[in-house]
């Protein structure tokens, strides 16, 4: 008798699921550490924790919990629209902006489709377009990052969505404006361009995606973003994208009713609200990043500069080194699933977490020369 898990579609039963930064609760298991030995710089996660303000507001929120939240998401929506100059109908709202990229997927692939995106880029980008039963087509990296030219070469009668992100994870390349204006010119108006931008908060002033201020030349163009970040937000999940009416209108028809949940929308209004908390994130990324790529150097490692707020270093043995770091109470990212074998990524942390990590790496490195 034919076993009903193989009557499952073939891409859904050959996608290899998304593997997260491992958890401080799961190592200390493993290890046998108490949790509060451990440190984590795994998940790009905001190292200041949330907001006050947003903190306030899920206190609040939590004594209306036992009802459904807003499924329009009305004050969400009404704080995003003020914030960035935009109009109700251009969102859509998600459960993260994992959420987003994978309705835009459901919304405009399907088998005998194709989408694009690059190599060294976002997993979830291959992932949901396999899930879709599409065709993904992984365009070679140029230094690291996106190689625009060769993501239009790939264009075909097929292509119906192209994957950016800006800056890129895991490797934090940053595309300039100009060139990526210019592609957005070059791709034919049945392709969606869905550009991710889940780290501009923490990019300088100049340096700032422009990318809303596109959308009237650009009705092909959704733009992805995160409070999971800067913002903070991370354990509840609140991402969104911008977009014209018709592509959001379409999204939101394959978006579940109450995607986002009460207590996460209340926090996400006053995290947006707080730009003096996100430009303390910003603040300390700078001199966290300025730390460790400096002791990098130090150490002899080469590593990617970075736009975001993380870095990835290449190491030796990095699969031995990543045990090594977790055996002490550190989780870094591997990112040998990337095609990056001899990477790791740190994200940056508060200043006493750099610290560690810096001195663990280099006494790891130091034992490996003694060793050797």
């Amino acid at each position: 008798m034919t076993r009903l898990c193989d009557l499952a579609p073939s891409n859904i039963r050959s996608i290899a699921p998304y593997q997260p930064g491992k958890p401080i609760t799961e190592l200390a298991r493993e290890m046998g550490l108490q949790p509060e030995q451990i440190i984590k710089l795994a998940s790009n996660e905001n190292p200041l924790g949330v907001s006050p303000k947003a903190y306030e507001a899920m206190q609040d929120a939590l004594e209306e919990i036992a009802r459904y939240p807003d499924g329009n998401s009305f004050a969400l929506r009404d704080s995003v629209c003020r914030k960035f100059g935009l109009n109700p109908g251009q969102l859509v709202f998600g459960n993260g902006s994992n959420d987003i990229l994978e309705l835009a997927a459901r919304a405009f692939l399907t088998p005998g489709t194709e989408a694009i995106y690059s190599q060294h880029a976002f997993a979830v980008y291959a992932l949901v377009t396999q899930a879709t039963g599409a065709t993904g087509v992984t365009v070679p990296a140029k230094d690291f990052g996106h190689d625009l030219d060769a993501m239009l070469a790939a264009v075909t009668g097929k292509t119906r969505i192209i994957f950016i992100a800006n800056p890129n994870n895991p490797t934090g390349t940053l595309l300039g404006k100009q060139a990526l204006r210019q592609f957005l010119g070059q791709v034919p108006k049945n392709v969606l361009v869905v550009l991710d931008e889940a780290y501009d908060e923490y990019l300088d002033a100049d340096l700032k995606s422009e990318a809303i201020g596109w959308l009237n030349d650009f009705e092909n163009l959704l733009i992805s973003r995160t409070l999971s970040k800067a913002y903070g937000l991370a354990g509840l999940r609140v991402g969104f994208g911008i977009a014209a009416q018709e592509i959001a209108d379409l999204m939101n028809r394959v978006r579940q009713p109450f995607n986002v949940n009460s207590v996460a929308q209340a926090a996400a209004v006053a995290a947006l609200a707080d730009e003096e908390f996100v430009e303390r994130t910003r603040a300390l990324n700078q001199a966290g990043m300025v730390q460790i790529t400096k002791a990098l150097q130090e150490l002899g490692l080469s590593f990617i500069p970075s736009f975001g707020n993380f870095v990835s270093f290449k190491v030796n043995n990095a699969a031995v080194v990543y045990q090594q770091l977790l055996q002490r109470g550190i989780i870094l990212r591997p990112v040998a699933a990337y095609e990056m074998p001899d990477y790791l990524r740190v994200s940056i942390g508060l200043f006493s977490e750099n610290s560690r990590f810096i001195d663990v790496l280099g006494q790891i490195l130091q034992e490996s020369k003694t060793t050797s």
